[in-house]
């Protein structure tokens, strides 16, 4: 299984998930920071090299979020013989699904987004009122949307960062890290 889709809504957990899944020494790519996905003008097709931060009022009515199919192509011909971690998620992503052996949707409530998205730092879509109105309009059918993509496993997102990674790696057949148990306190004189 060599090209895994974590994917789901903004403040999902994508991005935490794929430097967690880094550190564990997995080859991860988060998509959004290594030039998989671009802003891309729905009239034109054209790349937008340097978007508006935070967007204007009705910049997301003509510019999408979009993954690049070639570069997807490229990291999938590089997993060859191992697994790779493809995390982000874009408006077209029912035409790079056909590139992924399997999906796996992070998903949360619309509380936990919309906390999320107002607090996190690493990140600055969602904090303006039009990008945080998308992100729950679209979180209410994510869970059904990449559902009907097919092979999608659903892993809550609310869960302890290390839960998901773990969750993720057992959708893709990788064991967990094993875990040492803390020491255990016992009494004074006795021991086994």
């Amino acid at each position: 299984m060599p090209l895994v889709w974590v994917t789901g809504n903004s403040g999902a957990g994508k991005s935490a998930v794929c430097a967690l899944l880094k550190s564990r020494g997995e080859h991860a790519v988060d998509a959004d920071r290594e030039g998989y996905n671009h802003w891309v003008d729905r009239t034109s097709g054209q790349v937008v090299v340097d978007p508006p931060d935070p967007v204007p009022a009705g910049w997301l009515d003509r510019f999408g979020w979009q993954t690049s199919r070639t570069e997807v192509e490229a990291l999938a011909a590089k997993a060859s013989g191992g697994i790779a971690f493809f995390c982000g998620s874009t408006e077209n992503d029912d035409e790079v699904r056909d590139l992924f052996d399997l999906v796996v949707c992070l998903v949360v409530d619309d509380d936990t987004l919309r906390h999320r998205l107002l607090s996190r730092t690493s990140n600055s879509f969602g904090k303006h009122p039009e990008e945080l109105a998308a992100a729950l309009d679209a979180n209410e059918g994510a869970e059904a949307a990449y559902r009907r993509l097919g092979a999608t496993i659903v892993v809550d997102g609310r869960r302890p960062l290390p839960e998901v990674a773990d969750a993720i790696l057992a959708a893709a057949g990788r064991p967990a890290p094993t875990r040492t148990e803390p020491a255990r306190d016992r009494p004074p004189g006795r021991s086994r």
